[in-house]
């Protein structure tokens, strides 16, 4: 675990804090801990929500640090990248819901870290691009990939080949983020959000993810279709289950096990 990797379990909820301030840029060291601390996370059955954030108040992440490229090195470009993906790849296959609160800017790597999560939160005077053309790069971390997703090609390329940067206002309005909160709430916003998905099963979040997340790889909407019937049996195996028709039936709160 890396020192610029900070993580607080409360309850089910494991809260993320990336910690390298003044403008929180993700380096060699803080990726590869991104990418075991959800390893470790999706191992930990009594975690079922991840809330992701920065250090302070005016970053979430400003992404990667440019002096990292600045001699063109060709190496350390492929290495940094591998990083990147291998990163924002576990975040996005965390197993539980996880939540961004945007906290600040949000810039290249940064924003690539937001989209790898299910849910964005930013606060109001959060700023959001994807501004690597600009400096000759480009975004290798999943935003030419996500982006487009989850607002459209048209926005997407206005982001990303007109490196136009949008406020969060901007950003709810495109379908960036799903909420805008006052300064210093995000945090708040996003632990409310995180304590409502605890109260779901964590067993069917997880296959309720995977068939959402499916529905980006092109598949047919009666594949679709035939996936969720499998996966709806499946559940017919778990624990959480029957523990949670049985709560419904008994009137009272189930208590899940995640298995």
């Amino acid at each position: 675990m890396s020192d610029l990797i900070q993580l607080e379990k409360r309850g089910h909820i494991a809260i993320l804090t990336i910690n390298n301030p003044p403008a929180n840029t993700w380096t060699a060291e803080s990726l590869p801990a991104l990418a075991e601390t959800i390893r470790a996370l999706n191992e930990d059955a009594d975690i079922f929500a991840l809330v992701v954030t920065g250090q302070g108040e005016k970053f979430f992440s400003a992404g990667a640090d440019l002096k990292t490229f600045a001699d063109g090195d060709k190496a350390r470009a492929n290495e940094m990248a591998q990083l990147f993906g291998e990163a924002f790849s576990a975040l996005t296959a965390f197993r539980g819901v996880s939540i961004a609160a945007v906290n600040g800017y949000a810039m290249g790597g940064g924003l690539e870290c937001a989209l790898a999560c299910d849910i964005r939160v930013a606060e109001e005077h959060a700023q959001m691009a994807l501004p690597e053309a600009s400096v000759g790069l480009l975004p290798c971390a999943g935003g030419t990939q996500n982006l487009p997703w989850v607002v459209g090609e048209g926005w997407a390329k206005r982001m990303i080949l007109c490196g136009e940067r949008v406020s969060a206002d901007k950003a709810l309005q495109i379908g960036l983020v799903e909420e805008v909160v006052a300064s210093g709430q995000g945090l708040e916003k996003a632990l409310e959000l995180a304590e409502m998905a605890c109260k779901q099963s964590p067993s069917s979040i997880a296959r309720c993810k995977s068939l959402v997340m499916s529905a980006r790889d092109g598949r047919s909407h009666s594949d679709g279709w035939r996936m969720e019937r499998e996966l709806f049996v499946e559940l017919f195996s778990t624990e959480d289950q029957k523990e949670g028709v049985n709560a419904f039936l008994d009137k009272r709160k189930p208590e899940w096990k995640n298995r």
